[in-house]
């Protein structure tokens, strides 16, 4: 079993009456990470084709945190190529998030655990799965404090864990944001959505700090991600602002 103990002020949470301290209940550990069974001594989880130019090593770097603006295809994208090699994948904050829904995009359900509403032990919950899985995808429900950050990112460094955070979280490595998208499908009154073509920009620090884009089909018609060209007509191309970004 693992339990984690945390100062609830720094956390930000609000300690119970008669208590300065509070602590997440206890979680069951995953019988075996995927990086000691498999990939022991790599610092290195695999994506899908056609997200390695986006990032910095081409792979998703054991104990970054990643950014994707906010909740949608793209952070369930990320972590579908390592969980379809293998590895645990833990969704954290995302009640809408359901196992079919985790299985369409990509992810092995037999190797992904779901919290869908940690409230405000939140904090906890993520580093217990941090520690347990390979990759974490958290919705944080508010703007964590730079202390609390400093205390998953540090988590996520000892254990070899990614982080993968459908918000804000200042200082993540890699910052992946859709900028501009297309809807295919649809004509002038009549048709059906058929696929979305984004326009997603990645930056961040340090290797990562390169300005990239790429147009992918998120998802394609066939419900896979891969490249697409570029958008043949801008006029039918909405440009997504920054806080109402969905992909």
């Amino acid at each position: 079993m693992i339990e984690y103990l945390f100062d609830s002020e720094a956390m930000g949470v609000q300690a119970p009456v008669g208590g300065s301290r509070l602590h997440a209940e206890a979680v069951p550990a995953v019988p075996m990470r995927y990086g000691d069974a498999v990939l022991s001594g790599d610092s290195m989880l695999p994506v899908l084709p056609a997200l390695r130019e986006l990032l910095p090593a081409g792979g998703l770097q054991r104990g970054s945190v990643l950014t994707t603006g906010c909740w949608g295809l793209l952070p369930l994208a990320l972590a579908a190529g390592a969980s379809a090699d293998g590895a645990w994948c833990a969704a954290v904050g995302v009640p809408e998030l359901g196992v079919l829904a985790a299985a369409e995009a990509g992810l092995d359900p037999s190797r992904l655990l779901l919290v869908a509403n940690p409230g405000q032990h939140w904090p906890q919950v993520a580093a217990c799965m941090l520690d347990g899985c390979d990759i974490v995808i958290l919705r944080p429900p508010e703007r964590p404090a730079a202390q609390l950050r400093r205390k998953l990112e540090a988590v996520a460094r000892r254990h070899g864990s990614v982080l993968i955070v459908a918000g804000e979280w200042e200082g993540a490595q890699v910052r992946l944001l859709p900028l501009r998208q297309e809807w295919i499908g649809i004509g002038t009154g009549y048709g059906r959505l058929r696929a979305r073509k984004v326009l997603v920009a990645a930056d961040g620090r340090g290797a990562g700090a390169r300005s990239r884009e790429r147009w992918l089909w998120l998802p394609g018609a066939d419900g896979t991600v891969h490249p697409a060209g570029e958008a043949q007509d801008d006029t039918a191309v909405e440009h997504l602002p920054v806080r109402a970004q969905q992909a």
